[in-house]
């Protein structure tokens, strides 16, 4: 299967304004990517590329003053299967963990492990170590918080989110991000690209997605909370500890977005 996915953001800026931009598809999926991604931007901006601390392609971008247009676009192939689901995944000791991982187990901006430990424990310690377990945490997650666009808050923490009991897909992830991390499970912060191939009409407008990733059996596997159900045309952009390390944009200085479209299907 090929899909298509890219987006399209515009902004207005009253001075010249750096920013960096998180948009392109993840190099775990480069070797399916059908020729060139393109990324190009408003004539006249400078744009650099580096690879952050976990391995995420960040554009470096100057803008200059008025109206500014970044956009991305890609062919992916995929097999066109739901994520996998591999319910024999051992949970591993903390001590056998590879160093890498272990970061992942971590407190960190929106996902407070420290106050989501003891409630973690009683909602989940029953639960059989590895896939089942993590499931548990998703499927609780997933009927505990009302998902709606009108609860958006950009500052809302996994604590608040619980307490709260309602959000949007970031806030699903980083509460099963932190409840994962409380029971010893690696996890990271997800985001990019899901289809909605296979899924019933009608169809939400196209948005960015977040998710999450635990390791388990020897490597990371993708789990949905918000969602809470395998889905076909997963493409990930960005991985991190939560939603502060993965920012489609930062911007460093005054803005106005203009223009947010996505899009992810499959190509004709």
């Amino acid at each position: 299967m090929r899909l298509n996915v890219g987006c399209e953001l515009s902004f207005d800026f009253v001075q010249e304004t750096p920013l960096i931009a998180i948009l392109n598809v993840h190099h775990s999926r480069v070797d399916d990517i059908e020729g060139i991604e393109t990324f190009q931007s408003t004539l006249g901006s400078s744009v650099d590329g580096y690879h952050d601390q976990f391995g995420n392609w960040c554009n470096r971008i100057l803008a200059a003053p008025g109206p500014f247009t970044c956009s991305t676009n890609a062919v992916v192939y995929d097999d066109g299967l739901p994520d996998p689901v591999v319910l024999d995944a051992i949970q591993h000791h903390v001590q056998d963990l590879p160093a890498e991982t272990l970061v992942y187990l971590l407190g960190s901006r929106y996902c407070e492990t420290d106050v989501l430990s003891e409630d973690a424990w009683r909602l989940f310690g029953y639960a059989p170590e590895g896939w089942q377990r993590v499931q548990a945490v998703c499927d609780y997650v997933h009927n505990h918080i009302t998902f709606g666009y009108e609860f958006s808050n950009p500052t809302r923490t996994a604590a608040s989110g619980f307490a709260e009991g309602r959000g949007v897909c970031r806030d699903f992830t980083h509460l099963a991000v932190a409840f994962c991390r409380c029971l010893n499970i690696p996890t990271r912060y997800c985001t990019g690209y899901i289809t909605d191939i296979g899924t019933p009409l009608p169809h939400s407008a196209m948005d960015f997605c977040a998710w999450m990733e635990v390791y388990l059996g020897g490597q990371w596997h993708a789990f949905d909370p918000r969602n809470n159900k395998p889905r076909i045309g997963r493409i990930k952009v960005a991985h991190g500890r939560d939603a502060a390390d993965v920012p489609l944009t930062n911007i460093f200085g005054p803005n106005v977005l203009t223009k947010f479209t996505v899009w992810a299907e499959e190509a004709v």
